[in-house]
């Protein structure tokens, strides 16, 4: 068993090699539902969040070139300090502000757009929770306001009374570039997925999240594979296919499937069997009538032949694994009812998130297999945590 995950791994560092052409094609399909100067703001905003500063380089002449305003691109900076902190968004407005100079003596004179107008008379608290309710279609509460009343007055007097009270970006836009900011960054899924709804609730249209998403991706999201074409049916939430290889002469055929939070498969079976290899984000499997089984990147899932069974992200995290068919020339796939949503949730509530025993070394290896970044791998897998944290002969 040991040597067939070997075998797996070399696989995998193969397929990292395989830069897929159909990916970029996608991608400019995708974001096509996006203008031009909306897709730099996104890309700004990515690059922002993970502090890319050569991308975000790129992406602020890019946003310039698209007509993009300085005043607009400020904006979009400045807001940035609430989802990535001081940091982050100080070092951008010093990119920009660099970059500016650099153009000017090139003789190009960007345009500096409009001011923000003065902020409505009155408390910024009151000003803010008006705007908070209006951006989310209804009051926030909760038990966290409760247990620290503070970030609920910083919340509603800052960060939506003294920034989205400005007025010289509207809702939808400072919604794309905070979508964009939290999708690159890890450990913000929760707060992704309440913006994509806000986003949503003022005229971001699904196709429109999309895009930002992958615009995201392409900053350096952890996935270091393609994502693909959407999904065919049999699938529950937002899912995408990417072939990675199709070749008979191998026989194998392998693909990278990203789910969306929530995102699940229906129950199925492979009459030849199936290999899962975690990849990115945070996953469940679980066979009909065992237990799910949290699945974090480096775990492997061998599926026997005709196991019903199901896999997805978990309800709060983005998920890819690398799915490949064994015996393709015979290996048929039979779909079966949906995993609802009691189902998935049960599963889903009762297995807990698998921590990591990898040491310094080990992490260290899996970086250089994996040079895109990959998080924490899980412990539900002991061989596999064996080869990485082995002396390196197998690396």
């Amino acid at each position: 068993m040991l040597l067939m995950k070997r075998i797996l791994l070399g696989t995998a560092c193969s397929l990292l090699f395989l830069m897929n052409y159909t990916e970029a094609q996608t991608m400019n399909n995708s974001t096509e539902a996006l203008s031009p100067k909306e897709r730099q703001i996104a890309a700004i905003s990515a690059h922002t969040a993970r502090g890319d500063m050569d991308g975000l380089k790129t992406a602020l002449a890019a946003g310039l070139d698209a007509g993009l305003s300085l005043n607009e691109i400020r904006e979009v900076l400045v807001q940035m300090y609430a989802y990535c902190g001081f940091p982050r968004s100080l070092n951008a407005l010093s990119s920009l502000m660099e970059l500016s100079k650099e153009r000017a003596a090139r003789g190009i004179n960007d345009r500096e757009g409009a001011e923000a107008g003065a902020p409505p008379a009155g408390r910024s608290i009151d000003f803010g929770t008006e705007n908070q309710t209006k951006l989310c279609g209804a009051p926030v509460k909760g038990e966290l306001f409760q247990f620290a009343p503070a970030i609920d007055e910083f919340l509603k007097a800052h960060l939506f009374g003294d920034i989205f009270g400005r007025d010289n970006l509207d809702w939808k836009t400072r919604e794309l570039a905070t979508i964009a900011a939290l999708a690159s960054m890890k450990g913000t899924e929760s707060q992704l997925n309440s913006h994509i709804r806000i986003g949503k609730h003022n005229g971001l249209t699904d196709e429109q999240v999309d895009a930002i998403l992958d615009i995201s991706g392409s900053a350096g999201r952890d996935d270091p594979f393609p994502k693909g074409n959407p999904a065919p049916a049999n699938f529950t939430g937002k899912a995408w296919v990417a072939m990675m290889v199709d070749n008979r002469d191998y026989d194998m055929s392998a693909y990278n499937v990203t789910f969306a939070p929530g995102t699940r498969n229906n129950w199925h079976s492979h009459t030849g069997g199936q290999l899962l290899i975690a990849v990115g984000g945070r996953g469940y499997y679980q066979e009909k009538g065992r237990p799910a089984r949290a699945l974090l990147p480096g775990d492997i899932v061998e599926i026997a032949p005709d196991v019903v069974h199901w896999h997805g992200a978990a309800p709060d995290s983005w998920f890819s694994h690398l799915a490949v068919a064994c015996n393709p020339a015979t290996n048929e796939n039979t779909w079966l009812e949906p995993v609802d949503d009691a189902q998935y949730a049960a599963a889903t509530a009762s297995v807990p998130a698998p921590a990591s025993r990898l040491g310094e070394d080990a992490r260290r290896r899996l970086a250089e297999l994996f040079p895109g970044g990959i998080p924490e791998l899980g412990d539900a897998d002991p061989e596999l945590f064996e080869i990485f944290g082995n002396s390196g002969r197998f690396l």
